[in-house]
């Protein structure tokens, strides 16, 4: 992807300036850097990031402002020249979202999937038609995009919603065409879940219909649960909302046909659901305030409930992970949002996957901000030699006696940039530090790289095995 970014951006400022900029993956791992960093610290304005009077040192010192704002300006991920009348409206960043769909598509999942809609912000007008508005979203106006996740959060597979044209390169069945929008895009995303046999998809009622659920099981062999409005529960004769409230509050009423059971559950407020996976037996308790008693009271539930506000909630959390650390992506570029929203996915789903790792050796997770820092310092590092290698020269004058000052704290470096074997020169230093390896140890070797001191003698080889795995 990284590579990719380059060569478009090359491209694309040849054919505006007459000359490319001359970017390089490298420059373009920075350049990801830097916009991870401005996720976690968030200035006014960019260029508040290299000014005098508010330089952020871990920013300003990876990139000149200029060449950020170069890099920022001519950014591409497709050539323009090769459009040839495509039906794809998000032509150009298209690519980066067939990167991403395929890696999220490796990542294992579990049997529980949850399918949502979600909003990448986006108030502006040069994107005609693409902008939706959905008004009980937090961005209301915006690119909707449908995905499928599990219930830990991690995103599985991703839909870009464009019109009559969001289904061009899906190949639908006839009596796939004839479904609602809903349907189609929940049996799209459900073809390529691993194991459909053993799977259960969740959805709201945005998507949910009595012909879905039944020819989802037939075709793909998944099963579903979902809410679902009154005009799509398959003409179920079941009780008015009025009659259900009239036997108070954890009335239930249901019918079945086809392998269908359709529920209609009366809490605060009646709610109809679908289902094939479960039914409402066993039933359980939930916890409710009584305006009466002024005290919680237990509530009899069908099973299907608890099971779908366990596992529906996967869409709502990775959305609510991006939105903690996001990425500045205000441009008059409509597609830049986009790429802001594809690298605040890629933070997301991989601590998810790295939390669930960590879980299964016991071990104590970073959390999200440490972890999105620790990448983008090994963006700047790993797999690049260090700029200065050498000794200073001999003819520098030594250095005027001063009053000792503490010593400010190193950053200890990541392991993919300590293990990488590029650019760790011993350097001599005129003050002594305490070796990172062994405790008792106090050298004057320093290394280049990950800027820590070691030991470098016949007896104590420190500083090699530091760096070896």
């Amino acid at each position: 992807m990284i590579k990719h970014i380059g060569h478009h951006t090359n491209l694309y400022s040849a054919q505006e300036l007459g000359d490319p900029i001359k970017t390089s993956p490298e420059e373009i791992q920075d350049f990801l850097a830097i916009l991870l960093f401005m996720g976690v610290f968030t200035f006014p304005s960019l260029e508040d990031y290299w000014h005098y009077e508010s330089r952020f040192d871990v920013i300003a010192d990876i990139m000149p402002k200029k060449r950020f704002q170069l890099l920022r300006r001519y950014i591409h991920f497709n050539d323009n020249h090769q459009w040839n009348q495509s039906p794809d409206r998000f032509y150009k960043i298209r690519p980066l979202f067939d990167m991403l769909r395929e890696q999220c598509l490796l990542i294992p999942s579990t049997y529980k999937h949850s399918v949502d809609e979600v909003m990448v912000a986006y108030k502006g007008t040069r994107a005609g038609s693409l902008r939706q508005y959905i008004a009980n979203k937090p961005d209301k106006w915006g690119f909707k995009m449908f995905c499928r996740a599990s219930s830990s959060g991690i995103i599985h597979d991703l839909l870009m919603y464009q019109g009559a044209s969001t289904f061009f390169n899906v190949v639908l069945s006839e009596q796939e065409q004839t479904l609602l929008l809903g349907a189609k895009v929940v049996t799209t995303l459900c073809k390529t879940i691993a194991q459909p046999r053993l799977s259960v998809v969740f959805c709201d009622n945005y998507f949910t219909s009595f012909n879905l659920v039944r020819d989802l099981h037939t075709l793909l062999g998944v099963k579903c649960i979902g809410t679902v409005r009154p005009n799509r529960i398959g003409g179920a004769p079941l009780m008015t909302d009025k009659e259900l409230m009239k036997r108070g509050r954890g009335a239930c009423d249901y019918m079945s046909a086809d392998g269908v059971v359709a529920v209609k559950w009366f809490d605060n407020k009646c709610v109809n659901l679908l289902s094939n996976a479960c039914g409402i037996m066993p039933f359980s308790t939930v916890k409710r305030w009584s305006k009466e008693s002024k005290a919680k009271i237990a509530v009899p539930c069908p099973s299907l409930i608890p099971a779908y506000n366990e596992h529906m909630g996967g869409i709502d959390l990775s959305d609510m992970l991006v939105h903690l650390y996001k990425t500045p992506a205000k441009s008059r570029r409509w597609y830049f949002p986009l790429f802001g929203y594809i690298l605040d996915l890629c933070i997301a789903n991989s601590w998810l996957v790295y939390k669930r790792d960590c879980g299964l050796l016991n071990e104590k997770p970073l959390c999200l901000k440490r972890f999105r820092l620790a990448v983008a310092h090994s963006l700047i590092k790993v797999n690049k030699y260090a700029t200065k290698v050498g000794r200073p020269s001999f003819s520098s004058p030594p250095p005027e006696n001063q009053k000792y000052t503490p010593r400010p704290s190193r950053p200890k470096p990541q392991p993919d940039v300590r293990y990488d074997n590029m650019g760790h020169w011993p350097l001599h230093s005129d003050k002594r530090g305490r070796c990172n390896l062994c405790p008792k140890g106090v050298s004057r070797w320093k290394c280049q790289k990950c800027n820590v001191f070691l030991c470098l003698s016949a007896n104590q080889e420190c500083f090699a095995a530091y760096h070896q795995k």
